[in-house]
């Protein structure tokens, strides 16, 4: 009997698309008139940042907290790029792979911690880019927003949310991830992982650990 598929659960931030935080650092510190920048990392961020990513801020709000703890000088075009400035390219292999995998009969879905600004950039980009009306949930099976749901990772509920909706199980599940604190939780869970740590790039590493997947699910159980 031909054994089960892995269900593929991605984070998209440095997985699908390409980031590099420190272009938004950089802009931020340009508007900023002490020079210095906002609390906003890939390892950890302020409050004002985590209200933005659980939907309990509007953008604008989001713009005015901006102007008013970080001391900055900007008008709502100049915040909002200087915001988007870390989102890099989605590179057209990635979602070749992903498409490629979804025929195959993987069932796939997406867990991002994001926000509006940047959801409304990057669907911008793919729609002009790719042709995809609705965005990156064109490439999946489904898409869960932190934004939209009213939780983030690394916090266990967004992952029990994804995993019911989908009605998968955590073991039969491979989550795909470049931050090793979301990687901690989905594996306290029960969540089989691939942690992307640069150089690796999902087209390198992922076809690699679906083969390993394949080898252990073949394999005989221990007597």
């Amino acid at each position: 009997m031909p054994h089960k598929l892995p269900h593929l659960l991605f984070d998209f931030g440095g997985v699908i698309i390409n980031l590099n935080y420190d272009r938004t650092l950089e802009a931020m510190r340009r508007l900023s008139r002490r020079g210095s920048t906002i609390a906003f990392t890939q390892a950890a961020q302020a409050e004002l940042f985590d209200l933005m990513e659980t939907g309990r801020l509007t953008p604008q709000e989001f713009r005015d907290g901006l102007r008013k703890h970080y001391e900055l000088e900007a008008s709502d075009e100049e915040l909002d790029a200087a915001w988007n400035a870390m989102l890099l390219d989605v590179p057209a292999e990635r979602l070749a792979l992903i498409a490629e995998l979804r025929a195959q009969g993987y069932q796939t879905a997406l867990l991002s911690n994001t926000n509006q600004i940047h959801i409304d950039a990057i669907n911008a980009v793919l729609k002009t880019e790719y042709g995809f009306a609705h965005g990156i949930a064109d490439a999946l099976d489904r898409v869960f927003y932190s934004q939209q749901v009213g939780l983030r990772k690394p916090g266990e509920e967004i992952f029990r949310h994804a995993l019911q909706e989908m009605n998968w199980k955590a073991e039969e599940t491979l989550f795909i991830e470049d931050s090793p604190q979301h990687i901690e939780t989905a594996r306290r869970l029960g969540l089989h992982t691939l942690f992307l740590a640069p150089p690796l790039t999902l087209t390198d590493a992922l076809p690699a650990a679906l083969r390993a997947f394949e080898r252990d699910a073949s394999a005989p159980p221990l007597s």
